[in-house]
């Protein structure tokens, strides 16, 4: 018990290093659409800014690790975050798209180096018995403190161009927990790439669910602000709508993974698709109202932050021992990172030839094609099946290194624990 306390206590730093760049991560996220809109730029200019940052991000996952491993993570860490802080306060000097979406594609790279290194060093530090309550302390913070940024999207309208200062700020403050931090540097070990072709003969709900998930989600921070602020002209709204999706998407979590435990991922990724289709449609056929649009902002945030989960369970489900369970998550984890570039460019030329309500209506076709795609797949024997695990709404490469599933034991332990 007390080497499990000095554990926790000597990654507190890690905790609190991620959670001041997830609140910077939100709300630049949110941000920068809302930003654009206010300055007359056209809804698919903004989504091929906002696509530059996830476009960064895919970079970031093949090109950074050799960064990482040449110069060490501290140092690292500082360059990833220096280019953050550069990229925010180069935003708020002066408003060109080409050059924003030079920046953000700079601030996606430096962003997701960032959380490579913070996971590795998670990863370092864990063991197979702590690796199941690392990974929810970071998925909790990271979901909390991601919502806790939509908040400061109320800040004053006299002081909204220094929303990229506060980022910057948030920023420095997470370099200043790690740069004290006395964890030693894990080696990062080099990997390879997972053939999609192959994996999507393998697996091919896991790919489809992990590519709809990353849509859904990159088209949640990226362009469902533009649709809250055209309906509402608010920005109070939106934080607060934004705020009470994530909080859905969190509180869902442990009741649908029980959920897919007893029931199979297969329909339980089936329900999560008829559930974002009708969430959907109440969006297109409701009269909008505040309260309406907060309570269905919780129920979209139930549906569409359980489908990567589910889909990486299902990827546990369905691949056997003689398989490599890392490879194959990273590969997943590039599918849903793919989903997130197309998400904004695909929903901005909607804006731009429909209305702001397209955006529903290709949540709700994704949605529906996911329920019977779903359905349309083998269900998976119960004694073949994994546990669910939570993972954080943005992860890196790394992400699947910490993943207890690895262990055969504690999967056992779960499943044994979940009969009693």
């Amino acid at each position: 018990m007390h080497a499990n306390k000095s554990v926790f206590l000597a990654i507190s730093s890690l905790f609190i290093s991620i959670g001041f760049l997830a609140i910077g991560y939100g709300m630049i996220m949110t941000f920068i659409g809302v930003f654009l809109k206010e300055n007359g730029t056209s809804d698919i200019i903004i989504g091929l800014i906002n696509a530059a940052f996830f476009l960064g991000a895919m970079a970031s996952s093949i090109f950074s690790q050799k960064i990482i491993s040449t110069v060490g993570h501290i140092r690292s860490f500082v360059t990833f975050a220096s280019l953050m802080v550069i990229t925010f306060l180069l935003h708020s000097l002066f408003l060109n798209e080409f050059f924003w979406a030079l920046l953000r594609l700079i601030s996606g790279f430096a962003y997701y180096g960032l959380l490579i290194i913070l996971e590795s060093w998670l990863n370092e530090k864990s063991s197979n018995e702590q690796r199941g309550q690392i990974l929810a302390i970071y998925t909790t913070v990271f979901y909390l403190a991601t919502a806790l940024g939509q908040l400061l999207l109320n800040i004053d309208e006299d002081f909204k161009h220094m929303i990229f200062s506060i980022g910057a700020i948030l920023v420095l403050f997470s370099v200043v927990f790690i740069a004290m931090t006395k964890i030693k540097e894990p080696i990062l070990k080099p990997f390879e790439r997972y053939s999609f072709p192959k994996l999507f003969n393998v697996v091919p709900l896991a790919v489809t669910g992990s590519f709809i998930s990353g849509f859904l989600i990159g088209g949640f921070f990226t362009m469902i602000p533009l649709y809250i602020l055209k309906v509402f002209d608010s920005k109070e709204v939106l934080s607060f709508f934004m705020t009470f999706t994530l909080l859905g998407g969190l509180l869902c979590q442990w009741p649908i993974g029980k959920l897919s435990d007893i029931y199979g991922r297969r329909k339980l990724i089936s329900f999560t698709g008829f559930l974002t289709a009708i969430f959907s449609l109440l969006f297109i056929l409701l009269p909008p109202s505040e309260t309406m649009i907060y309570i269905l902002g919780f129920l979209l945030g139930v549906s569409i932050f359980c489908i990567y989960p589910l889909s990486l369970s299902r990827a546990n489900d369905v691949i056997d021992e003689n398989k490599d369970i890392v490879e194959i998550s990273r590969a997943l984890l590039f599918a849903y990172g793919t989903g997130s570039f197309f998400a904004p460019i695909t929903i901005g030329l909607g804006f731009n030839y429909m209305n702001h309500q397209v955006v529903f209506i290709i949540f709700t076709i994704f949605g529906i094609y996911l329920a019977f795609y779903s359905l349309s797949k083998k269900r998976v024997a119960d004694d073949d099946m994994s546990v669910f695990v939570n993972v954080p709404l943005a992860s890196s490469s790394v992400m699947p290194e910490i993943d207890p599933r690895q262990d055969q034991e504690w999967v056992d332990e779960q499943q044994h624990n979940h009969e009693e």
